[in-house]
């Protein structure tokens, strides 16, 4: 019987040669304006090439020091500073004199400053629900337009690399996977999303259907939140990705912490035919299996059946839509007042669950 803890390999392997990988670097600078710098593009490209060829993720490290299991484990600069971040947020969530905070998430990749040519329906809605929060006394509103991922340069947010899926304790709370150098995998738009989700007392999502499914730029958030539900606050406990210390650890006994647990959320779902009360179920779902409470759910249709062309003009007319919107954003800001004011209970809250994940 093979042994539990040994991680399983087979798949083939990715590594590219000298030659492939010097083509898809340079690749990127077909720009004319490149071609008086073809010398130095080489250089760099060589420079590259020996990073990729020896596996450096991260080259910029310092010791962990004396707050770690392993004070001597060399850690990434970058994921040192997403995790000062997170803390400073947390501390900003946990001051009672605080504003109430909320995120409001635009989960459309619709853009008037790209190909399409035009804002989507999920910015006007999260527009309405700013102006209702914004309104009221001592809050805090934070905006997240996930559309900047297909419109402003340099805006990533790279596909979730499954650690959790071989052990809790690999997946390190916030990501590590991230920046990865050696294979260009920089510019993570996720060391930036951590702390607003941390800060927050509540977070309103609106998203629309895509293919009966939540977009493509939310799913890559939802994805890589997987570390804010169980992962592992201490990377030099698995000496970085070391999969079989980690499953060690998680057999060892695992607490499975919820860092997000206890805030409260809204989503918004809009389509035009099919899938929408499915994409909020499934958002639903999501969060409250994180241990967010839920406070209001909306799925609705504008322009049921009708021509992509005129769906603006379908908001536009829609005026009950709107204002179902600005409920959603209301009942979420009573129950943050609710909840800081101690007033809000949840039954059950306190149980401690026989399973954790």
């Amino acid at each position: 019987m093979a042994n539990p803890t040994e991680p399983r390999k087979g798949m083939p392997s990715p590594s590219l040669s000298e030659t492939e990988f010097k083509r898809r670097f340079l690749a990127q600078y077909q720009d004319p304006a490149f071609d008086s710098l073809a010398v130095e593009l080489d250089r760099i490209a060589a420079a590259a090439w020996d990073g990729y060829s020896n596996g450096r993720k991260s080259p910029r490290t310092r010791k962990a020091g004396p707050e770690f299991a392993d004070p001597s484990y060399d850690l990434a600069v970058e994921w040192i500073g997403t995790r000062t971040a997170l803390q400073r947020a947390q501390s900003q969530h946990e001051d009672p004199q605080a504003p109430h905070r909320f995120l409001l998430i635009n989960s459309s990749s619709r853009s008037e400053h790209t190909c399409p040519g035009e804002m989507s329906k999920s910015f006007r809605l999260v527009e309405l629900a700013r102006q209702v929060l914004e309104a009221a006394r001592n809050t805090s509103v934070e905006v997240l337009d996930l559309s900047r991922l297909a419109s402003e340069y340099g805006r990533k947010i790279h596909p979730c690399k499954a650690c959790f899926s071989t052990a809790s304790a690999l997946c390190h709370w916030p990501c590590s996977c991230y920046p990865n150098y050696s294979l260009g995998q920089t510019g993570d738009w996720m060391n930036e999303i951590y702390p607003l989700w941390v800060a927050a007392h509540a977070i309103m999502i609106i998203t629309p259907v895509n293919w009966y499914q939540v977009s493509s730029p939310l799913k890559l958030m939802m994805d890589r939140l997987v570390c804010a539900d169980g992962g592992n606050t201490d990377p030099t406990q698995t000496h970085g990705k070391d999969a079989k210390a980690a499953k060690e650890i998680e057999l060892a006994g695992w607490e499975y912490t919820r860092h997000l647990k206890g805030r409260l959320f809204a989503c918004v779902v809009h389509g035009d035919t099919e899938g929408a009360e499915g994409v909020r179920r499934s958002i639903t779902d999501w969060l409250t299996s994180m241990e967010l409470s839920a406070v209001a759910g909306l799925d609705r249709y504008i322009g049921y059946w009708k021509p992509y062309a005129t769906s603006h003009a379908e908001l536009d007319a829609d005026e009950a839509v709107q204002e179902e919107v600005r409920n959603t954003a209301r009942a979420l800001l009573e129950g943050v007042q609710a909840l800081r004011s101690g007033k809000l209970v949840e039954p059950g809250s306190e149980l401690e669950a026989p399973r954790k994940k």
